[in-house]
């Protein structure tokens, strides 16, 4: 919806230091500033803020990104509101541009772009939402489960009218290709084209940026499925999100607890009653990067479940798949509700406060998981404990976080009657491992990072620096090697100086953007405020250039054992050598 052009412009002209000292106070910490970090709860400042690069990153929890990243994740503002928002304060204007918004109503030519089907997300959103405006019905259904105006408004609740294309009277191109690749449509083996969402409560599905990736749609009496999502798109991956994580953020961060629920309802009903730091999985089982994302915003996940069979299954899934996200410091634990009560109706009965204080008999990760193992299993017996022993082993392997893994061990070498040792040998868990290869005096040896990897660093360090780059490329089977010349390219393409800032937040595709961000924090912790990298990237340059000649001096000599050389070949050949004596 806006031209990249003005994104790089705006990050030009933006000071990411003023944007962040407007909420949180900086101190100078050599050429960088630091503070405390806004996103987790620290004593010890490891917030880190670079006016050249116009990047920050947290050492502690990994927070990071730019000026516009820092609106979204700390105000909770869409991607267009940040935008905005940074743009008033530079005094520039947002273009309004419909190029995208009439290419989303209509049939595109060949590959459906990214930016098409979040715009038929963003217009199907607000279709939504004036449906339930009209809908006596949908509105008797959200008053009935207690939902207020101001809670739909802010989570974006809307209706999905009982037609089998309501959606063509917002896309006049109704068979355009954009709305099956944002999976709003369905295509019947017949060749009939109808509206996925039809007579149910919408839910709109917020990324990263606060743009809609794709719906939940309830049904408001008896039916199945009682949730209907939006399949896997190019823009939405159930594994990877969480329904109401936009607007949870900040109550996240404030209290430093997540709750995670299972359903939609369950998010908004909480809301409803002022607990407004939880967050529900999209119809899957809590997977390792949902774990991931929300141990860097939160220091205890509280995982609540119905009581019954099918939500301690639940449960075990999320405890099974946290084992190997666990970070020391950090909690997960795991509420349950009586039988007969989800969330919803447990705090629409008890109130917020009945609900804050049910939280308080949340069982730790630990005990359910001794719980739920010594469940049915004898261990007044030697067979009984040697099954508890067997069952645990594959689990207790797969945590990282040593000093969790080792009082786990502890207790379970308790419960069987072994030694730690004993168990920790029949576990094949010799002690910690050093991750890098030591010499015998003891200090540890990195191994150098390739060529590709330090060219890719200083081009994200210095942008400006790769429309200078004339050398052939590192030939190294890496991903860096296929992101440089794509960073090239887009410095090169840009009409106006691009910033570090500039190049992480413009590319934007997903298979580089987490490299890109991952060797801006390596340059941020291991690069000193004086270190010169144009001197580093021009000896990179001749260490290119010596490893192309090698490889071709190689090459060359190589097939001059064999076959006769072409003049060219053998005067090329002749130039090696000299270099090399």
């Amino acid at each position: 919806m806006i031209p990249p052009e003005f994104i790089q412009a705006l990050l030009s002209r933006v000071d990411i230091v003023d944007v962040i000292e407007r909420h949180v106070p900086l101190k100078r910490a050599g050429a960088n500033f630091s503070a405390c970090c806004p996103f987790h709860n620290e004593k010890t400042p490891s917030f880190t803020v670079s006016p050249a690069k116009q990047f920050y990153h947290c050492f502690g929890c990994s927070a990071h990104g730019t000026a516009i990243s820092f609106l979204i994740e700390y105000q909770g503002l869409s991607f267009v509101e940040a935008v905005k928002e940074l743009a008033g304060m530079v005094g520039m204007v947002v273009p309004e541009s419909q190029a995208l918004h009439s290419r989303a109503r209509s049939t595109l030519d060949g590959q459906v772009s990214i930016d098409a089907i979040h715009e038929a997300l963003h217009v199907a959103m607000h279709y939504f939402r004036g449906e339930l405006k009209r809908s006596e019905a949908a509105i008797a259904y959200l008053k009935q489960r207690g939902v207020s105006g101001e809670v739909a408004a802010k989570f974006g609740l809307g209706y999905a009218p009982d037609g089998w294309q309501g959606l063509a009277t917002e896309f006049p191109d109704y068979q355009s290709g954009v709305l099956l690749q944002a999976g709003l449509v369905v295509d019947s083996p017949e060749g009939r084209r109808y509206d996925r969402f039809r007579n149910r409560v919408m839910f709109p599905i917020l990324g990263a940026k606060g743009n809609v990736i794709g719906f939940g749609g309830r049904v408001m009496g008896e039916g199945e499925p009682k949730y209907l999502n939006s399949p896997e798109t190019p823009v939405f991956e159930k594994g990877h999100e969480l329904y109401g994580l936009t607007q949870a953020r900040r109550a996240i961060r404030d209290g430093g607890e997540v709750i995670v629920v299972e359903g939609y309802m369950d998010v908004v009903a909480l809301a409803q009653h002022g607990v407004e730091n939880a967050v529900a999985t999209l119809g899957t089982a809590t997977t390792g990067t949902h774990i991931q994302k929300l141990l860097r915003q939160a220091d205890q996940i509280v995982f609540s479940f119905d009581g019954d069979k099918a939500g301690r299954g639940a449960a075990w899934r999320a405890l099974e798949n946290s084992l190997p996200e666990l970070v020391d410091k950090k909690q997960i634990s795991f509420l349950f509700l009586p039988e007969g009560h989800d969330p919803d109706s447990f705090i629409r009965e008890f109130g917020g406060g009945g609900f804050m204080e049910k939280l308080r008999d949340a069982l730790p990760l630990s005990e359910f998981f001794l719980r739920e193992l010594k469940a049915g299993v004898n261990l007044r017996s030697q067979e009984g404990r040697a099954q508890l022993t067997e069952n645990a082993k594959p689990l207790v392997q797969k945590i990282k976080a040593p000093i969790f893994s080792l009082q786990i061990r502890k207790r379970l070498a308790q419960e069987v009657g072994l030694a730690q040792g004993e168990l920790d040998r029949e576990y094949g868990i010799k002690g910690q491992v050093k991750s890098r290869r030591t010499l015998s005096s003891g200090h540890s040896v990195r191994q150098a990072p390739s060529l590709a990897r330090q060219l890719l660093k200083c081009l994200i360090a210095m942008p400006e620096l790769a429309r200078g780059v004339i050398n052939e490329m590192p030939d190294e089977p890496c991903i860096e090697s296929d992101v440089i010349p794509e960073v090239i390219g887009y410095v090169r393409q840009a009409t106006a100086p691009v910033t570090t800032a500039g190049l992480i937040q413009g590319m934007a595709d997903p298979a580089h953007h987490s490299l890109l961000n991952a060797l801006c924090r390596e340059i941020m912790g291991e690069w000193q405020d004086d270190f010169d990298v144009q001197k580093w990237f021009d000896d990179v340059l001749r260490k290119i250039d010596a490893a192309g000649a090698d490889k071709k001096f190689e090459a060359l000599q190589a097939k001059s054992q064999h076959e006769k050389l072409s003049l060219e070949e053998k005067a090329h050949f002749q130039r090696l050598i000299s270099t090399r004596t």
